[in-house]
């Protein structure tokens, strides 16, 4: 797929609609090569990344729930629900930040950033190899529970979970924001 072609009809199928097959390993690693290749100003590569498949669906799925389950008046409904939301895609990608605080000339938002293109990267190769993606944060992306027990130190961040899978549709395209609501000229 041409890539002015992926980047503009790219849009987040829910976890909902995605199944089986995921990513082969080859089409993986085209995957996480696109995430490698972001911006990234002074060449920190501040970002690492946790696939989840197979088993692994079924243990994310657990955490989550186990964290849900830790919310002051939280529904049975809510728990099971983030138990099972991992099993709904064949892949998952967590993308973390790894902010290099001894380099004092980049700045951390500057290499949060770098991660969030890095999440960027990777959806929009999912799409042109032909699967459906979704980046979810949420409150699982901040819960204490869950960034220690992905390894999430202090400062650095989850900066989202990649749902990535196989979808015989796609929701009805939404209306894009136009040039002229979003541009103008400066001075």
């Amino acid at each position: 797929m041409d890539a002015i072609l992926a980047l503009t009809t790219r849009m987040t199928v829910p976890q909902a609609m995605m199944h089986a097959p995921g990513p082969s390993a080859d089409q993986l690693r085209q995957i996480l090569e696109a995430g490698l290749a972001a911006p990234d100003h002074g060449r920190l590569r501040p970002w690492r990344f946790l696939t989840v498949s197979g088993e692994g669906r079924a243990a994310l799925g657990d955490l989550l729930a186990e964290a849900a389950a830790r919310m002051p008046n939280v529904a049975a409904a809510d728990i099971e629900k983030q138990r099972q939301a991992p099993s709904r895609a064949p892949l998952i990608i967590i993308v973390l930040t790894d902010i290099r605080r001894e380099n004092t000339k980049i700045p951390a938002i500057e290499q949060f950033a770098a991660a969030a293109a890095a999440a960027q990267n990777m959806l929009v190769a999912a799409h042109a190899l032909g699967f459906a993606g979704k980046w979810s944060t949420g409150r699982n992306a901040e819960d204490p529970l869950i960034r220690e027990r992905l390894g999430v130190g202090d400062g650095d961040h989850i900066v989202g979970f990649l749902y990535i899978g196989s979808a015989d549709k796609r929701p009805p395209a939404q209306e894009r924001p136009t040039i002229e609501s979003s541009v103008s000229a400066w001075p």
